[in-house]
């Protein structure tokens, strides 16, 4: 008999963008008449650029011609890419990686998820406080939390770092043994860095305890400080710990297009539950050729012409324009009354509720403003108290939120 996965049941409520989803569109059928802004949900309006419009349409063009139509790609991503994004994300910052180091794929939000198989079941996880979902959802659905405390809100298997006000929402190490730690930075949602000296004193830990890190720097593209890592890999001893995930949904506007990738460095050699010394990078290539077909032909095209010196600057300028919603944003809510972080590094402001209670907050926001956000204690107990706005909406709506709330 057929036996369905009993981890699922330990997921705690509805996933949280379901959650708002659901609750704005009761909302909105008691209020058919409110015009809603959503500055909630992190998703891009910004058109993709022309060069990267033009270059697939050379793509389709090229996969209805029988002398130039392609059928499955490389499993890893095509060459052409693979050396784009080594020679702007990583050569042109002097970090030395490997064209074959490097995994194209069709979103963070997967492989994030995915690279969890590379985990033994036994692997305590460590996870920054509030985070994105997806680290947390994902490794409960792999049966690797343990039970689930109410009191204590969390997994026994689970390990969690508080980034909050007190610790300028940058995390202390574990205190306790962790396995894998995930972070994620430009941070989502506080919209907090961390410095190389930050930075380093993860790496050194991880190394000196054999822990692997996960770094999520899908938002590295909004840095503006100029001593801010923009890749883990800028830190002496990262190879050996570390795997780099990045994204180009939010840099060249692929939410609906779907491309990233990951880097998993030669170095980075562990051992297995069964005593055999391992390469991660050779398990995430086994794991990759096995479950996956590849990033289509156009879609990669599109994203090589993204890493072109005309579609980079094309994609600088949409950077810069979120950038200038999210300055809207903070200084707006700043002149409302509330204290306010992120935004300067990030496109996400993460906002003060005044009586601590985000869910709350997130009710009186929609209600009295139809402005739609999201409420922090959907990013885990410590976010509880916040409420994150995204700097992807137009500007006419940006801007008209502000005047909304008073700012």
């Amino acid at each position: 008999m057929f036996i369905a996965n009993g981890d699922y049941s330990l997921l705690q409520g509805n996933y949280l963008f379901s959650e708002i989803a659901k609750r704005t569109a009761a909302f909105k059928a008691n209020h058919p008449r409110a015009e809603l802004i959503r500055m909630g949900i992190g998703d891009c309006t910004r058109p993709l650029v022309p060069a990267v419009v033009d270059a697939m349409h050379r793509a389709v063009d090229e996969m209805g011609d029988i002398a130039t139509f392609r059928g499955y790609g490389p499993d890893f991503g095509y060459d052409f890419l693979r050396e784009a994004i080594l020679n702007r994300d990583y050569l042109k910052r002097g970090i030395r990686i490997d064209v074959d180091e490097i995994f194209v794929s069709d979103g963070a939000k997967c492989d994030v998820a995915n690279i969890s198989e590379l985990f033994s079941k036994d692997c305590i996880v460590g996870i920054v406080d509030p985070v994105y979902p997806v680290y947390l959802d994902t490794n409960v659905m792999a049966g690797r939390s343990g039970r689930y405390d109410p009191k204590l809100r969390g997994y026994e298997r689970i390990v969690y770092l508080p980034a909050v006000e007190q610790n300028g929402f940058v995390p202390d190490l574990p205190q306790v043994p962790v396995d894998v730690l995930y972070l994620c930075y430009p941070n989502n949602p506080t919209g907090q860095t961390l410095s190389k000296e930050q930075l380093k004193r993860f790496v050194d830990w991880a190394n000196a305890c054999g822990a692997v890190i996960i770094y999520d720097s899908a938002y590295e593209a909004y840095i503006r400080s100029v001593d801010i890592p923009h890749s883990i890999f800028e830190i002496d001893g990262a190879k050996t710990c570390a795997i780099e995930i990045r994204s180009m949904s939010k840099t060249a506007g692929f939410t609906g297009t779907r491309c990233s990738y990951s880097v998993v460095p030669r170095e980075l050699v562990r051992k297995d539950s069964l005593n055999n010394t391992v390469s991660l990078h050779d398990l995430w290539a086994r794991r990759m050729s096995t479950k996956f077909n590849g990033v289509s032909y156009i879609t990669q095209v599109g994203a090589a012409a993204a890493y072109s010196d005309e579609g980079y600057a094309q994609l600088t300028g949409v950077v810069d324009f979120y950038m200038e919603n999210a300055r809207i944003i903070r200084e707006g809510m700043e002149r409302a009354g509330y204290t306010v972080y992120g935004g300067q590094n990030a496109p996400y402001v993460w906002i003060k509720a005044p009586h601590g209670d985000s869910w709350r907050f997130f009710n009186e926001i929609l209600e009295g403003h139809h402005i739609i956000g999201t409420p922090g204690a959907g990013f885990g107990a410590a976010g509880e108290g916040y409420f994150r706005m995204t700097a992807f909406a137009s500007r006419e709506n940006t801007l008209a939120a502000m005047r909304r709330i008073g700012g």
